[in-house]
């Protein structure tokens, strides 16, 4: 037998005499210091106990504690579960089983499955389905604590077939109780300090406590085993508040064999320098809390969800390229104290204007952000150079910047964005002070959550879950892989104690730090019924209502209900759960997010030339393209929902849902609340540099200016909720960086001066866009597509009127979906419509916070002046928003609009949105 142990560091294998400490530790509960040196402060993320002879695949699936499905194989030989505590097993086909330790016998089960074990697994394919004697049942707990595979023989003892099987099923079902445990992780109180790890499988569990973030380990504590909940725990006297714990999970994995994993709490509160060690804490210690944090509120902003206008911003962005911030507090949460610093003043302007939120890219602890000493390289280069790229390139996965959609521990803050990592409380203490300097700004505080993947699965040092719980956590394809349609390692929100983890967690930053909403991604990868549970949850937990909204995309192997009922744009209506709504989105951009090479330049979008203002690339459109674009941007202003009815383009009046976009409802949602718009956000290029792409090469700075202000009215006048991406009113450019997920300060930055948007900062990063570099080098390399600071001023202002045009009125915002249908009017529709012009009208009268009896609003996006005739209008007396007509108003073009009440006549100018009240 031999042993390996893994150095995180160095590699080196460690002796057999230290393995033998290690043993003895994990039996003694009073270790010596030499058996507590071999197992928790050897600096080895994973030990091989028992190595494995190979890899089995998961090919069979437990459906409950009793009863198993094997795809593919029918109902011939003889079934038999072999065990062995090592991870052993060898089953080769033809020949026969070696290294169990013994085996149960299966037969084969004609009954009826329980209706929502039979729902729960309908996508497994078709097989024999098993069942265990029922004199097997009791012992097969602690078998599942082994390695099991199932093999089917022939009559002489031979493999004809062997699997092992995807455990999630049955240990839902032997270990249900577990989901009501309110007390994983680390509790500390004065008598004693509970540590408690859901480990269902593992053969044994230890703790390792530590007084320092780095120093050697002062005790080490067998755990004890639940059989009723799979719950490991161990109590250790005194409260260790303020001290570090690891655990010691000896688990066998396929593949690897039967190892010893060190790992962090997948319930860690906090944790040290790039999240070595989990820390310890009572959440609600006066110690943990900024001064005045008892008594901060959120503003009351948002009474319903429609009432949210929300800021995407991330946290290094904000503050790094800030000369007004101290330098020690850039990129950090402590940036956001800085009341005077430029971003802070731009925050609380946007607030003042009618900006309710704030919605934070990940703050959750971060796998591929060093704590300590990472990269800041200093870019420089022409316009069109690839030399910025290149450098950034180099130290891309050791820099100091990512967008965080690669979770590590979900419970606890990153440790980038703290004055020191080292320290657990820091982390907590600064992000708190961050949410209650947004708050005291008068910004609500959302929080963007990714609980659909981890950055890591299986034995990976970086794995967690895996670690403790193999093959659990993660959803599995047919051979027992993780599936990674999300770009990552998918977790399986549709297993119990994912599901619990995922509330579990998002109660806690409602509760601990008064978040305020929830941005999920892909969203629909997560069952509806564990969102409707977390929305209680959070709800409870904060004592208010918490909105959620997030990427309700259907794709994967999730997509049409494969294997429940998704939180998708098409499943969640009824929910109150809003989805981003990419109706209105595609056509206002033009084309799609997946579009590359020449399509990205040709496919124009309704406010940058389509029909009307053709590109170089264009080529001749079709004005049916350009109606049909104009009635999705009327069912985005329409909140999406399904029951509005429309005038279309061809004529007919049809409910939104009835309308055709890309095979599905153009209206998906059933509420307003349940629709967010949006014309940019992190993804993809921004709108200013989709924009480069597709207007005319001769447009100016100032109309490329007016451009992005008609991408945000439309978001702005839309019912349902409006999103914006931070640095939208400021013309924000990536250089035309297609996905700036790991690109460094240097793609990434905003400008708080308003002098200069950092387009043309060199080529972006090669590997999403070199295949594009044809047309993408020479457009940063023409300086008339740089923007004035004149332009960028105007986009600022002018978005910051259009807030508060949105905020003056809830006729921008209204509450329901019969309110929309009564109150909403479009105008200027059907076959003989101006396509350049969205003409709508609300009704004000009786309907609370209108402001007005009516608002009338144009959005002209073409090079001309129109003069519409709307006989509905006649002997109306409107008149422009006091917004337009206010001596600071940004745009003097729109307070030029006219408007004949005798005739019903509006005269808009170009690229022009504007409101007339009564």
């Amino acid at each position: 037998m031999s042993w390996h142990f893994y150095n995180d560091d160095t590699g080196r294998q460690m002796t057999f005499s230290l393995f033998r400490a290690a043993v003895l530790a994990g039996a003694s509960a009073s270790a010596s210091a030499a058996q507590m040196a071999a197992v928790c402060d050897s600096g080895a993320f994973q030990t091989i106990v028992q190595p494995s002879p190979g890899s089995i695949d998961a090919r069979a699936v437990w459906l409950d504690r009793r009863l198993a499905q094997w795809p593919g194989v029918e109902n011939a030989g003889r079934f038999k579960l072999y065990h062995s505590p090592d991870g052993t097993i060898v089953a080769p086909a033809g020949g026969t089983v070696t290294g169990a330790s013994g085996a149960l016998s299966l037969a084969a089960f004609s009954g009826a499955l329980a209706p929502d074990v039979a729902q729960r697994f309908r996508y497994v394919g078709k097989g024999v389905m098993l069942a265990v004697a029922a004199s097997g049942l009791a012992r097969l707990p602690d078998l599942h604590r082994q390695q099991l595979v199932l093999v089917q023989e022939d009559a002489a003892g031979k493999v004809r077939a062997a699997a092992r099987l995807q455990a999630a099923g049955a240990l839902d079902d032997l270990y249900a109780a577990a989901e009501s445990a309110s007390d994983l992780g680390a509790i500390p109180a004065r008598r004693g300090t509970t540590f408690k790890l859901w480990a269902p499988t593992a053969r044994q569990v230890s703790v390792c406590t530590y007084d320092s973030s780095s120093g050697r380990a002062k005790a080490i504590d067998t755990m004890r085993f639940d059989r009723a909940t799979g719950i490991w725990s161990a109590t250790r006297k005194g409260d260790l508040s303020g001290k570090y714990y690891k655990y010691a999970v000896d688990v066998v994995a396929d593949g690897t064999g039967l190892v010893r994993n060190m790992v962090t709490d997948p319930y860690s509160v906090s944790l040290t320098t790039d999240s070595k060690r989990s820390y310890i804490a009572t959440l609600a210690s006066p110690r943990l809390k900024p001064a005045g944090w008892d008594k901060s509120a959120p503003p009351a902003t948002v009474t319903a969800q429609t009432d949210m206008v929300v800021y995407e911003l991330h946290v290094r962005d904000f503050s790094i390229n800030d000369a007004t911030v101290p330098a020690a507090r850039r990129g950090k949460y402590a940036a956001f104290s800085q009341t005077d610093s430029n971003g802070m003043k731009h925050l609380a302007a946007l607030a003042r204007a009618g900006m309710t939120d704030v919605h934070l890219l990940p703050v959750y602890d971060i796998a591929t952000i060093p704590e300590r000493g990472c990269a800041q390289p200093a870019p420089t280069g022409a316009a069109d150079s690839e030399a910025q790229q290149a450098l950034i390139r180099q130290t891309a996965a050791a820099d100091c910047f990512n967008w965080g959609y690669d979770p590590y521990h979900y419970n606890a803050p990153e440790g980038s964005y703290a004055s020191d990592a080292a320290d657990g409380a820091t982390r907590i203490v600064e992000l708190r002070g961050m949410v209650m300097n947004l708050h005291r700004a008068g910004l609500r505080v959302g929080m963007d959550v990714v609980y659909n993947h981890t950055f890591a699965s299986g034995q990976k040092e970086k794995s967690v879950l895996d670690r403790i719980v193999p093959g659990y956590y993660h959803r599995l394809n047919a051979a027992g892989a993780v599936e990674q349609s999300t770009c990552c390692d998918n977790t399986a929100t549709e297993n119990r104690m994912m599901a619990k983890l995922m509330i579990d967690s998002a109660a806690l930053w409602a509760r601990e730090y008064k978040i305020d909403s929830f941005r999920f991604d892909l969203m629909g990868h997560q069952p509806r019924a564990a969102m409707e549970q977390l929305q209680a949850r959070v709800n409870a937990a904060a004592g208010r209502h918490v909105q959620l909204i997030g990427e309700g995309w259907n794709f994967g192997e999730v997509a049409d209900g494969a294997r429940f009922v998704q939180a998708s744009q098409l499943s969640l209506n009824g929910s109150g759960i809003g989805t981003f709504s990419d109706r209105a989105r595609d056509h206002v951009r033009g084309g799609s997010a997946a579009d590359g090479g020449a399509d990205m330049i040709r496919r124009q979008g309704y406010i940058n030339g389509l029909v009307y203002d053709p590109n170089a690339l264009a080529g001749e459109r079709a004005p049916a393209d350009l109606m049909q674009a104009a009635d999705m941007v009327r069912v985005g202003l329409a909140g999406s929902v399904r029951s509005y009815a429309m005038t279309t383009w061809k004529d007919s009046t049809l409910a939104l849902e009835a309308i055709d976009y890309n095979g599905q409802p153009a209206g998906y949602a059933s509420e307003p609340g349940e629709a967010v718009n949006y014309v940019e956000n992190h993804d993809n290029q921004t709108l200013y540099d989709m924009n480069v792409f597709k207007l005319p090469l001769a447009t100016s700075g100032a109309e490329r200016a007016r451009v992005q202000i008609l991408g945000a009215a439309i978001n702005a006048f839309s019912q349902g909720v409006a999103y914006f991406h931070a640095g939208i009113d400021t013309l924000r450019s990536k250089s035309m960086d297609r996905n700036s997920f790991n690109s460094g300060d240097w793609f990434n930055r905003i400008d708080w001066t308003y002098q200069d948007n950092y387009f043309g900062t060199g080529a972006p990063p090669a590997d999403d866009n070199a295949k594009d570099y044809a047309l993408i080098k020479p457009l940063l390399a023409n300086a008339a597509l740089k923007p004035a600071p004149a332009d960028i001023a105007f986009t600022r202002d002018a978005f910051r009127d259009l807030l508060k045009i949105r905020a003056s009125s809830t006729l921008f915002r209204m509450r329901s979906a019969r309110d929309i249908g009564q109150r909403l009017r479009f105008y200027n529709t059907g076959s003989k419509q101006v396509p350049t012009v969205i003409a709508a009208h609300v009704v004000g009268t009786g309907y609370a916070g209108a402001g007005f009896e009516g608002v009338t609003y144009f959005i002209n996006v073409d090079k001309v002046a129109h003069t519409l005739d709307v006989a509905e209008m006649r002997g109306r007396r409107l008149r422009l928003h006091p917004v337009h007509t206010a001596p600071a108003a940004a745009d003097q073009r729109a307070a030029a609009s006219t408007f004949d009440s005798a005739t019903g006549r509006f005269t808009i100018p170009a690229r022009t949105a504007v409101v007339f009240v009564e």
